[in-house]
């Protein structure tokens, strides 16, 4: 198995989790705040950002898939997992691996909205820009990157390369 050439250091991602951390417990001091997590790539992402949040806080997840075990969306966004409990009147944070099409996130922030939380951001690990076809608002960016196909920290291709400690970039073949 090819090993995926280096785009950011495990020390690179680490620094900017916590700054991120860091501007979040600040937005929301005070706050009761409620994480959804994007499964299954976020979770990574999402385990190191929380510890890096010191508030109350409470975790949930949500399971989409849009991307099968391809290297690029397929367009149609499939729940695969709801969350286990209602996040009406709460502050919820939805944390997310990637910023592609925005397609995914979208959908995700419209079903979201339905629910009724009292506020609704994102935090993106990364965000591709020359691939979107829908601006979403990402309140907390970890990272905007070029048009390549990243795995390690959580994201895959075709399930492989999540234990990763670091984002590389591997060919289209995987």
């Amino acid at each position: 198995m090819l090993q995926p050439r280096s785009l950011l250091d495990a020390q690179t991602i680490a620094a900017r989790v916590r700054e991120l951390g860091q501007q979040i417990e600040r937005d929301y001091a005070g706050k009761d705040l409620v994480i959804v997590v994007v499964l299954c790539g976020s979770f990574v992402f999402a385990a190191d950002l929380v510890r890096a949040i010191a508030l109350p806080l409470s975790i949930d997840f949500f399971g989409l898939r849009s991307y099968g075990d391809a290297t690029q969306s397929s367009g149609v966004v499939r729940i695969t997992h709801d969350l286990a409990r209602s996040v009406e009147g709460k502050d919820v944070l939805l944390v997310e691996d990637i910023v592609d099409t925005g397609l995914t996130v979208q959908f995700l922030i419209d079903t979201l909205k339905t629910r009724a939380p009292r506020s609704l951001k994102l935090a993106a690990l990364l965000h591709k820009p020359a691939r979107s076809r829908v601006q979403v608002p990402i309140d907390y960016l970890g990272f905007t990157i070029d048009d390549v196909f990243v795995v390690g920290y959580g994201l895959d291709c075709a399930q492989r390369y999540r234990n990763l400690p670091y984002l590389g970039v591997v060919d289209e073949g995987g």
